[in-house]
């Protein structure tokens, strides 16, 4: 073999090696490429969304009974090691709860007012949202048998009527509407949360209460919604904030946002509740 076309060979082969090692040098930059930005995807992930775990305390108005506990359930599934505990009873007595110092991580009330009982107290963590709002209703005994079509027929004397305290949002609301009107009505009794009102209806206790939409459908047949025009004139507010002192404050943040989502909207709509 002539001296030239030895060395013609030894160019191929040179080339050849040079090619290859190019290309292992390429695929090597590629997977470490590949994995940091694999390893900075999992990271920006895992910043973003924090695993949360323990248990969240909601402290809540009696009329977002149905629906936060189906909220809760939700929350429960989407986060793998939480549980969601409530406390349901009328806005003000959980307002008076709270600044007392019962731990709890969030607080969604039924009226501004009660709201204002703890964020006055310094007991909120940032500004309370409302995330919903709530409109009166009369609940009558299934089929109204009493013929009740307005407020103003609540004050027949005949009638056994239970309203709210006036302390608590849905007694306050109340009693909003009867001024509307120009009304005077003597319930035969004043109770301490919208579903205490309700219940006297469901057991045939009274004949009606002035309770709030999404509490008679979720009494169902048990008892028949009558709706009166002054209600829109006793339209309640929902507030919803984080507490200061919350013992499981990701939780609780988290808690909220899916209460505010358009997923917790939907619940609660369903429920009868309105939009902000």
């Amino acid at each position: 073999m002539t001296r030239s076309v030895r060395r013609t060979h030894r160019i191929r082969r040179t080339a050849r090696v040079a090619g290859a090692g190019a290309a292992a040098a390429l695929l090597a930059l590629s997977a470490c490429s590949s994995s940091s930005d694999t390893d900075s995807d999992s990271a920006g992930a895992s910043s973003s969304s924090p695993k949360l775990s323990g248990q969240v305390t909601v402290f809540a108005a009696a009329s977002l009974k149905e629906s936060f506990t189906t909220l809760g359930e939700t929350f429960e599934k989407q986060h793998p090691g939480t549980e969601v505990t409530f406390n349901f009873a009328g806005s003000d007595t959980l307002a008076a709860s709270i600044t007392g110092g019962a731990p709890a991580d969030v607080f969604a009330s039924a009226s501004p007012k009660t709201m204002a009982t703890v964020t006055d107290a310094g007991a909120a963590a940032g500004t309370p949202a409302t995330f919903v709002r709530n409109q009166l209703e009369i609940a009558t005994l299934p089929g109204n048998p009493d013929h009740v079509s307005s407020l103003e027929d609540l004050t027949d004397s005949g009638l056994k009527v239970v309203l709210c305290d006036e302390s608590v949002p849905c007694g306050a609301a109340a009693r909003k509407a009867l001024d509307a009107s120009g009304l005077e009505l003597t319930p035969v009794s004043y109770e301490q949360d919208v579903k205490a009102a309700l219940t006297k209806v469901e057991l045939k206790e009274a004949d009606a209460a002035v309770v709030y939409k999404t509490d008679v459908k979720a009494a169902g047949d048990k008892v028949t919604g009558v709706d009166f025009p002054e209600s829109a004139k006793a339209v309640n507010d929902y507030p919803i904030t984080l507490l200061k002192d919350a013992p499981n404050t990701d939780a609780a943040r988290a808690f909220i946002e899916l209460v505010k989502s358009a997923e917790g909207q939907r619940v609660l709509t369903g429920a009868g509740f309105r939009t902000p």
